[in-house]
């Protein structure tokens, strides 16, 4: 995971920051993408959001309110060895099933289908020690992709799509994705903030939907899990924060 001389110069002039628990920064939804060339766009993926960390107190995965993932994913804890000392990565949880699209009924059988689980690293806060918050996510990401390498099939770097807003989303409605993400190239990272340079976009299936489950958070509910009946079925859509 050695950085090039002239990346590894750069990445010392950054200040210091220590390796631990960053807010994650929010996503709005909105019901308009945005177009235009200063945007980036991913596939929204359907997991738990997650701030992965390698300090000095050793590995920790931790869920977007701070609450410890080192039980529950094992396996990506393990994975997360191969980040660099004093590394923060901001990602999401996500099970896949056979065809590869993320599958939110696998995540919460995860003790039957742990094989399936992989950490999607989409963003790099903290390397080594040095603090990348207020770099531009283009940069971020640039740099993401030059100095993280891993062995280990569990863990990913998160992919985005240069293009226009209705070519990303005809390709998703046409994949049967639930949605989008839209990243603005010049973006710092806001801990915890709803800035609006991050967006995100559920493709509408126009389905009437009922509350099958809940999570419970710290203030009252974390998220609500919604479906609809096919027959005598329940069938899961999405998750809802």
């Amino acid at each position: 995971m050695k950085a090039r001389p002239s990346l590894k110069k750069g990445l010392a002039s950054l200040p210091l920051r220590s390796a631990i628990f960053i807010q994650p920064m929010e996503c709005p939804a909105v019901s308009k993408l945005p177009e235009g060339s200063r945007w980036l766009w991913e596939i929204k993926l359907d997991g738990y959001r997650a701030i992965g960390i390698k300090s000095d107190r050793g590995v920790r995965l931790l869920s977007r309110r701070n609450k410890s993932f080192n039980h529950q994913y094992a396996d990506i804890v393990e994975a997360l060895n191969e980040l660099p000392e004093n590394t923060v990565v901001d990602g999401e949880v996500v099970a896949l099933d056979e065809s590869g699209r993320p599958n939110f009924n696998l995540l919460q059988n995860f003790r039957n289908e742990a094989s399936r689980i992989h950490f999607f690293i989409f963003d790099l806060l903290v390397y080594e020690g040095r603090d990348l918050t207020r770099l531009p996510m283009f940069e971020r990401r640039e740099i993401m992709r030059s100095v993280l390498k891993f062995k280990s099939p569990r863990l990913r770097i998160s992919g985005y799509v240069e293009a226009s807003a209705t070519d990303i989303l005809n390709a998703v409605r046409e994949q049967g994705l639930e949605g989008i993400v839209g990243k603005r190239k010049d973006s710092l990272y806001e801990p915890g903030k709803r800035s609006g340079a991050w967006i995100k976009y559920r493709v509408n299936l126009g389905q009437e939907l009922v509350i099958g489950a809940y999570i419970p958070g710290t203030h009252g509910l974390d998220s609500i899990i919604g479906g609809y009946y096919k027959g005598n079925d329940l069938i899961y859509v999405a998750r809802v924060q």
